[in-house]
């Protein structure tokens, strides 16, 4: 199951560089381990704002759930998720 993955990054501006460096790289490896797995398929940054938008896949919303709270920045993520169904209109894959 496909879906559409909306992150906005809260974390506070006053949070210590060295604390805010340590999260950054953690974010990092952890998408990559979720892209090796096959659960993170596409990301794009929002311009202008600290966000993302992600195209993610799992099992069901609970494994994307799980996923998602996963993250190292996840307890300053606003995030809304909106899965997706394929159009009839689209080829098959």
């Amino acid at each position: 199951m496909e879906f559409l993955v909306r992150t906005e990054n809260l974390l506070p501006p006053d949070t210590p560089d060295h604390t805010r460096e340590h999260l950054r790289k953690a974010e990092r490896e952890r998408a990559m381990e979720l892209r090796e797995a096959g659960i993170l398929k596409r990301l794009w940054r929002v311009p202008g704002r600290n966000a993302t938008i992600g195209l993610y896949e799992a099992e069901d919303p609970t494994a994307l759930h799980e996923a998602l709270i996963s993250l190292p920045m996840w307890k300053w993520m606003d995030v809304s998720v909106e899965p997706l169904a394929t159009h009839p209109q689209e080829p098959h894959r």
